[in-house]
């Protein structure tokens, strides 16, 4: 009888602290995903909010494209920045910062008096958002010490964002009609309140669980490969023998690749300094080149003198970083040309897609007469198939390489962009959901594939890979729409249906010629490129 009963007595005492920790830990990960899911919702719940927000501010000519840009620009220009003070400081009080000036602005966006201050408070809003996003995965991948828990974690984390994408239109639809734009941004404030407590009073977040788990840690390898996501990045599978990677894009969710998780090469970083040069000069190049093109229909000479402005600080900032001891982008030189492709094409993707969503709810609800919540819903046969279609996709690259994925991509997205253009004014519901039906699927193959060709050019480095793809699908989101919402013109001109299906002509006619010369122009370097376990 002793022999049955001495196995048993240890494990109550084995498990109750196993309890005890796990409890804080699943607290810490639900408010860490509620943040990241409030970043990416907001790039997207705003949009169908739009008409109302001019209506009721009285908002002239580009006044609404600035409620979304305000918020897109300083996420873009500072993610690379952040993860770096994360680095420095620690990511934990930097995350705290950012759920602080996100809930902090969302309260004065929902109290916003004039369209100015709105866009001033969505600024606010940006900058939060950018120190959150970062450091909201590598505190929880710091946090869980075992592989095979981080890896679930990710995922969970990753599944989140994906669904952020879709519901941003529904939610904004709903909250618009039953309660007014207003309740978009005071959805934030109890979400926010409720998952700081977790992080400020958690003594396993951040620095303090780094200590105390290093024995847990010793055998457990850092997650290969995490990076943060973006917007069309969220909830993507794994990709060509990244069986052990949880693919996430960022867009993930989102995003993320500044502020890896803890491995070799990074306590040399958080050593060095922050550079505060190059990050400044992001901020300015990238704020004048979206206010140069959102005033130039109205003011010419202004908006030249910003395109200087915008021309100067990306010449000072290339200066910068070539000197700099620690650059924000630290490329390797070998990968500097299949990566800045990579890139490339992240940010057309982005400029195109969130310019062309920009319009389409205005377009839904001006031109056509539906109400915020059917604008909502009529965007949801083209978000659907991004955390959809993930998995498909991944056999899709491993199967065919990313370069053919990413062209079958491109190429399905384009005929989804033609048929918008053709359905959005006039022809019959049916067509136009089909239309957007292809042009989701389109991006949802194309999406993991350029994350993925980022990846795989730099696989050493795939912290610097992430951060740059990332950085550059915010930034071409930030362009995307200042360019259609100034082409477009308001949409109460007679001319602004007309103009929309232009620019979906020319979104689609931009991404047959990107799927033509991105495999060409990386083809003679894929020989050297060729990463391990997957097709170039």
């Amino acid at each position: 009888m002793e022999r049955l009963e001495r196995p048993e007595r240890p494990e109550p005492t084995a498990r109750a602290p196993r309890k005890g920790r796990d409890r804080p830990r699943l607290l810490l990960t639900a408010a860490l995903c509620a943040g990241y899911f409030l970043v990416l919702l907001d790039v997207t719940v705003v949009n169908v909010a739009l008409p109302q927000i001019g209506s009721d501010l009285h908002a002239v000519g580009t006044g609404t494209a600035w409620v979304v840009d305000a918020y897109a620009v300083p996420l873009a220009a500072l993610l690379l920045a952040s993860g770096a003070i994360g680095d420095r400081l620690g990511h934990r009080p930097v995350v705290i910062a950012g759920f602080a000036a996100f809930g902090a602005a969302s309260v004065a966006c929902a109290l916003a008096p004039t369209i100015a201050a709105l866009v001033a408070a969505r600024a606010v809003q940006g900058v939060g958002a950018a120190l959150m996003l970062p450091g909201t995965l590598v505190l929880l991948v710091e946090t869980t010490p075992d592989t095979e828990a981080r890896a679930r974690l990710v995922g969970v984390w990753a599944a989140i964002g994906g669904a952020a994408l879709p519901a941003g239109p529904v939610l904004g639809g709903l909250l618009v009609q039953s309660a007014g734009w207003r309740a978009v941004f005071w959805l934030s404030v109890p979400v926010i309140a409720l998952a700081l407590v977790p992080v400020v009073r958690l003594p396993g977040a951040g620095q303090t669980a780094r200590a105390d788990d290093d024995a847990d840690r010793s055998d457990a390898a850092p997650l290969p490969g995490v990076r943060f996501p973006g917007p069309g990045n969220a909830g993507r599978g794994p990709v060509s023998g990244q069986t052990a990677r949880a693919d996430v894009d960022v867009d993930r969710a989102a995003p993320p690749p500044v502020g890896q998780p803890p491995g070799p090469g990074n306590a040399a970083r958080a050593e060095g300094s922050v550079d505060r040069a190059g990050a400044a000069l992001l901020v300015v190049g990238l704020g004048c080149a979206v206010t140069a093109i959102i005033q130039a229909r109205g003011a010419l000479l202004p908006a030249a003198l910003l395109a200087l402005g915008a021309l100067c600080a990306g010449g000072a900032f290339w200066r910068v970083e070539r000197s700099a001891a620690r650059p924000l982008v630290d490329v390797p030189r070998g990968v500097r040309r299949m990566l800045g492709a990579a890139c490339l094409v992240g940010g057309v993707m982005n400029l195109c897609v969130l310019g062309s969503l920009f319009l389409l709810t205005q377009l839904f609800q001006d031109v056509r007469g539906l109400s915020p919540l059917q604008a909502g819903l009529g965007t949801l046969p083209a978000m659907l198939p991004l955390p959809l279609l993930g998995a498909p996709a991944g056999r899709l690259i491993a199967r065919i390489g990313v370069r053919r994925t990413s062209a079958v991509g491109l190429l399905g997205a384009a005929a989804g962009f033609a048929g918008i253009a053709v359905t959005v004014s006039g022809a019959g519901y049916v067509w136009l959901l089909c239309s957007l039906a292809l042009w989701g699927a389109g991006l949802a193959v194309l999406t993991p594939a350029i994350v993925s060709a980022a990846l795989q050019a730099a696989p050493g480095a795939p912290g610097v890979a992430s951060g740059a793809s990332n950085t550059s699908r915010q930034t071409g989101g930030a362009l995307g729409v200042a360019i259609f919402g100034a082409a477009a013109g308001a949409p109460a001109a007679a001319g602004f249906a007309g103009n929309a299906r232009g620019l979906f002509l020319a979104a689609a006619a931009v991404f047959i010629l990107t799927a033509v010369l991105y495999p060409a122009a990386t083809r003679s370097t894929r020989s050297t490129h060729r990463p391990a376990g997957g097709r170039a």
